[in-house]
């Protein structure tokens, strides 16, 4: 086997007679195409002499299609015409292949993300709305028929949601009650007002700090969990199975869900409020020599703390229901890859953590035209 190898002869009018030599393979041309290409540059073939080829195969056709943009002449491959055959055939499909479409310029790629990102958003509102109506009629069959509701799945979410993720709830608003405690002491002793720093580390737990921290913690940890946990069985085609069987997927996997964080979420809302208190309180007696008692005290005294305690548990529900809501909605959402479970776990944790904000913004405003 010799490598492929080429001459050129100059003819009249600037054009070229090429001779062909060696194996014209996928093995023997190798770089010639480049060089094969730079020669013929700005020529015509005026003749082919392939009296010296070799073997030829679909590579060498390929190579010297590209580089003879005007064709070879009639006639060329008398002497081998099962060379010209795949000649033909390979710069035929050479002319007629589509070509590489132009590049579209920034603005506009960045004019159509923006468009897909719009029409994705519409498109999602559009889902959502029809799974909340989906779950709104699912709750509304619980209700009517109790006992078809599955306690053992109602208890075991809420043990896994609720009762697990205590720990780390107490201790994350443990240390947001510290930091408020040490941001208002610090503030309110250049006044000589150090006193009311315990009053505001109530407000800011029992209204606030409470609420939306654990709000977020559960987003993470249980908006995820549902979204993995339901998707998975998608990919499983579990949930399919269920209808087979004529289980209502809403009634065995997303109201248990829901109910147990609707349940749960208020009781570690108020366990967390016992722990930012806690903080507060150990920051107040460390730096301002403020008791135990005394902070307890200053805390009964105040008649508004009822009422701020009360405005931080009405939250508690509605973040419950949707967190458990985004999670769930986005596991039914999964399809069969794996690619879609962890895109849509991500927008289940985002998506979650954007809603509590956003709810929690608007209770603001209509706590505020209460005068609550």
């Amino acid at each position: 086997m010799t490598g492929a190898d080429f001459e050129i002869e100059e003819a009249q009018g600037g054009a070229a007679t090429l001779r062909l030599k060696g194996d014209w393979t996928t093995t023997g041309v190798g770089r010639l195409s480049d060089r094969l290409n730079a020669d013929l540059r700005g020529r015509e073939i005026a003749a082919l002499d392939v009296s010296e080829l070799g073997r030829f195969d679909t590579a060498g056709a390929l190579a010297l299609a590209q580089a003879s943009k005007g064709g070879v002449p009639d006639g060329a491959w008398d002497a081998r015409p099962e060379a010209g055959r795949i000649y033909k055939m390979v710069e035929k499909l050479e002319r007629t292949s589509t070509k590489k479409p132009r590049e579209a310029d920034p603005f506009t790629r960045t004019f159509a993300k923006v468009g897909r990102g719009v029409y994705d958003i519409g498109a999602e509102t559009i889902l959502s709305f029809a799974f909340l109506g989906r779950l709104m009629t699912a709750v509304v069959a619980a209700l009517k028929h109790p006992g078809r509701i599955r306690w053992p799945a109602w208890v075991s979410q809420a043990e896994r949601a609720g009762l697990d993720a205590m720990p780390i709830v107490v201790v994350t608003n443990f240390f947001i009650g510290a930091v408020i405690a040490f941001i208002g002491a610090d503030l309110l002793t250049d006044f000589g007002a150090g006193v009311f720093a315990v009053q505001l580390i109530g407000v800011a737990v029992f209204r606030e700090f409470a609420v939306v921290i654990t709000a977020v913690l559960l987003a993470g940890r249980s908006a995820s969990a549902f979204a993995a946990e339901i998707g998975s069985m998608r990919m499983n085609q579990e949930v399919d199975a269920m209808q087979v069987m004529g289980v209502n997927p809403f009634q065995a996997l997303v109201i248990p869900r829901l109910a147990a964080l609707v349940v749960m979420l208020p009781l570690l809302t108020f366990v967390a409020m016992l722990g930012g208190l806690f903080g507060g309180a150990l920051v107040c007696w460390s730096q301002l020599n403020l008791g135990p008692a005394f902070f307890v005290q200053r805390l009964n005294e105040d008649p508004m703390m009822g009422q701020h305690l009360m405005v931080g548990l009405i939250k508690a529900p509605v973040f419950a229901i949707v967190i458990a809501a985004i999670g769930a909605r986005q596991g039914m959402a999964v399809a069969g890859d794996v690619e879609s479970l962890g895109r849509r776990v991500t927008a289940a944790v985002v998506q979650a953590i954007f809603a509590i904000i956003f709810l929690d913004a608007v209770f603001a405003l209509i706590f505020l035209e209460l005068n609550l």
